[in-house]
């Protein structure tokens, strides 16, 4: 029985870990948006470089 409980738990521990992890990811991709379109609303073309290219990476590893 014991054994059993260590194994929720575990598998517990795991869910909430990979619910957090998409949360966290979802919280960066909406933060570049946000921060993408006002580099195109201030015509800062090297911000915006920077931040669309960290979102293709953000978008590449949640894959």
């Amino acid at each position: 029985m014991g054994k059993m409980n260590v194994s929720n738990d575990m598998m517990l521990g795991l869910f909430a870990e990979m619910v957090l992890d998409e949360a966290i990811r979802k919280y960066k991709e909406q933060y570049l948006y946000r921060e993408i379109d006002l580099a195109l609303a201030k015509g800062d073309e090297v911000s915006f470089l920077a931040l669309t290219t960290e979102l293709k990476s953000l978008n590449t590893q949640g894959k």
